[in-house]
């Protein structure tokens, strides 16, 4: 419906590996958001972002399963009853979102009594590229969200990442070149 002004994309899978692109299509030959996914283990860590919808304008959300046939994964894509979200207008979900330059690279450690974290990534009306990696102990990679948003504040990247177990770190860059900044806010969201 054009009046939907932002969705829900879940997806897990049954214990094996997640690894799905989603792209948000507006329009015939429009497509300003694009993510690409992976996910270690789709059941213990289940994929849950938060896609803006914008302009009254007719959108499709696509999401294809690029892993192998031997990996199916279950999607859904709701419009109410959304959990967390990112908030309106200038607001962020810290008080002290850091500013990265293009290239640049920051880390979130977080304690193990920490069950999941919310991720709010945005500019300031300029492109997005991002990486976002959920990493539990030294260079193990659990979880990797690589975005483009072809404007940042219309259309924030905002995901809530399952953190079990201990040792938990979320690691953004910020793939963009210099000319592009990006905001991060990166907290806990449940405990």
């Amino acid at each position: 419906s054009p009046f939907v002004e932002r969705v829900q994309v879940v997806m897990r899978t049954d214990g094996r590996p997640l690894d799905a692109n989603l792209e948000l299509w507006q329009g015939p030959d429009n497509t300003p958001y694009k993510m690409r996914i992976y996910v270690e283990d789709g059941m213990a860590r289940t994929f849950s972002a938060v896609i803006e919808t914008p302009r009254d304008e007719q959108n499709t959300i696509s999401i294809r399963n690029t892993a192998q046939l031997e990996f199916p994964l279950v999607a859904g894509v709701v419009s109410e009853d959304i959990r967390g979200g990112p908030p309106l207008g200038d607001r962020l979900v810290s008080e002290r979102p850091n500013t990265s330059q293009g290239g640049a690279l920051r880390t979130y450690p977080f304690n193990p009594n920490v069950e999941s974290v919310q991720i709010l990534l945005t500019t300031d009306g300029r492109p997005l590229n991002a990486r976002i990696e959920l990493l539990q102990g030294p260079n193990n990679i659990k979880q990797v969200m690589e975005v483009y948003t072809e404007d940042g504040m219309e259309r924030p990247f905002y995901a809530v990442v399952e953190t079990p177990g201990t040792g938990n770190v979320v690691r953004v860059v910020n793939t963009a070149s210099m000319e592009f900044p990006m905001t991060a806010a990166v907290e806990a969201f449940e405990i």
